[in-house]
């Protein structure tokens, strides 16, 4: 049964997280690594951007993940801190 990962939202077929999310142990990327390779994905998926809006979009959305909703950056972001 598919479900999502729980750091991308990507569908996987197994575990917590995809295989672009973890290390090559297998455990979960620090913050920094995951937000950077994110607001890259949304600045190459619209071309429009800018950085300051993919980064806002980024902690959005980081924040509906449950590998990232209480990080300290995305509760700041979410409470306009």
């Amino acid at each position: 049964m598919s479900h999502s990962c729980e750091s991308c939202g990507m569908p996987i077929d197994n575990g917590r997280y995809c295989p672009y999310c973890v290390d090559t142990h297998g455990q979960l990327q620090d913050f920094d690594t995951r937000f950077e390779r994110m607001v890259q994905w949304a600045l190459r998926e619209n071309k429009g951007l800018g950085r300051a809006a993919a980064e806002q979009q980024t902690l959005a959305y980081m924040a509906r993940m449950p590998a990232w909703a209480q990080h300290p950056r995305v509760v700041a972001a979410a409470s306009g801190q």
